[in-house]
């Protein structure tokens, strides 16, 4: 192309030398219209190199492959030597994007209308991502987006959250317990799900007296919760409830109380 660049210079020089000896009758303009048509054919072959050059930038972008995304890349599944064809159905090899991460998974359907509430309103519900023994928890994202429709299978529906996992603690199909939190609430009463008992009639629990004797209390119950459920009526703070051995109990059953993690109490 520098060739053929510098030609044109040339070529266009002598026109210009050309039209100003024709202006002066001292050459006849059949040879200015020559050196015309060899400027343009000169100005023909550097477009032509351009287009090479083009071209050959093109070819090199075909030699590299760039990733769409930033994640982590997996064992290679081609070797080097091996042949590949652009119809191969196998991959080069596989690129997870880790940061962010999303998370799937589902709830109720029954427990779908205060999350859309709160959606609704603008709200930036979190959700943490608990380990399967839910022991620890492994990152807090934010709640991103519900599906359209209801599994009518399982009466669920599939919510999907985004987690910055900078720090990896999140591995693609990663198996964890989501707890998506909707609402807080301050200065209830809780007591452990094993003393809510429940019948045909009523929900109630096993009241220890200050006689150390028993008796059922009705009570109304709300939200269930990490293995604690709120009592909105019935109960009230410091009131000792049974949680094991209800299945032993009448009415003025005499009782030890015992704390969990405590020695039993002795009478005397």
């Amino acid at each position: 192309m520098a060739k053929d660049q510098a030609t044109l210079n040339n070529a266009r020089v002598d026109q210009a030398r050309y039209e100003k000896l024709l202006s002066q009758n001292a050459i006849p303009e059949q040879q200015l219209a020559t050196q015309k048509a060899t400027v343009a054919s000169a100005e023909g072959s550097v477009k032509a190199d351009q287009a090479a050059i083009d071209n050959a930038k093109l070819n090199l972008v075909y030699c590299h492959i760039t990733a769409p995304i930033t994640g982590r890349v997996g064992l290679r599944l081609v070797d080097p030597g091996n042949i590949v064809h652009a119809s191969d159905s196998n991959a080069l090899v596989v690129i997870t994007q880790i940061d962010p991460i999303s998370l799937i998974f589902t709830i109720n359907e029954g427990d779908l209308p205060p999350v859309v509430q709160k959606l609704h309103a603008g709200q930036r519900l979190t959700v943490d991502a608990l380990d399967p023994l839910l022991h620890k928890k492994l990152a807090t994202g934010i709640l991103e987006t519900i599906d359209n429709q209801i599994d009518q299978t399982t009466g669920t529906i599939k919510l999907r959250a985004r987690f910055d996992n900078k720090n990896g603690s999140l591995f693609p199909n990663q198996f964890v317990n989501p707890r998506l939190l909707v609402e807080e609430r301050y200065g209830v009463t809780l007591v452990p799900d094993a003393a809510i008992e429940r019948n045909s009639q009523s929900t109630y629990v096993w009241l220890v007296k200050q006689d150390q004797t028993v008796t059922v209390r009705p009570v109304e119950t709300s939200i269930a919760e990490g293995g604690q459920t709120q009592v909105t009526s019935g109960l009230q703070p410091g009131d000792m409830v049974i949680t094991d051995g209800v299945d032993k109990l009448q009415e003025g059953s005499k009782v030890i109380p015992r704390i969990a993690g405590e020695s039993p109490r002795s009478s005397k």
